[in-house]
């Protein structure tokens, strides 16, 4: 009964992926049209154009700057265009969306960008549960980009894990 208590978790050949390590940390900046738009509802062309020439650029400069509109307004695709032809010189990237989708479009770029060989015939646990709100959709991709390569897909922790893939 004086048995050395033996932790089978770390002794496991488990590698745990961790999407909280990929979450972007750059400052997001917003530029929203309804800030340039009449009454914050209507685009007329040339004070749209007026506005956009004056507003001070270094504000997002080096950051990346999600474009939305905060407003129920109608905004033709052009002004979209034209937003990115003065924000794309000075800001590290310019996404269409709110923050939150914009944190999203980062984070799948991320992912897109490891190297999964890495995880060739390794059993992967995906950790869940964490500080950050990853998403479904990096799961997804995650999971799509490890399944080719990797043994066996799993969720949770290593000490609590919900089988995704077993290759057979």
């Amino acid at each position: 009964m004086d048995q050395p208590m033996i932790n089978k978790v770390s002794e496991s050949s488990l590698v745990t992926f961790n999407l909280e390590d990929f979450f972007p940390k750059e400052e997001i900046a917003v530029f929203d049209m309804k800030d340039h738009l009449f009454m914050g509802l209507i685009l007329k062309e040339k004070d749209f154009r007026e506005a956009l020439k004056n507003i001070d650029l270094s504000v997002y400069e080096n950051k990346t700057v999600a474009v939305t509109c905060s407003a129920d307004a109608v905004i033709p695709v052009w002004a979209y265009m034209l937003v990115a032809s003065y924000l794309q010189p000075v800001a590290k990237e310019v996404i269409f969306g709110n923050v939150e989708e914009t944190t999203k479009q980062l984070l799948l770029k991320n992912i897109a960008q490891i190297n999964f060989d890495e995880f060739a015939d390794k059993r992967v646990v995906i950790k869940g549960c964490g500080e950050l709100p990853i998403g479904e959709a990096a799961y997804l991709e995650a999971t799509k980009l490890l399944r080719p390569v990797a043994k066996s897909i799993m969720y949770g922790e290593p000490c609590s894990t919900v089988p995704i893939f077993k290759r057979k």
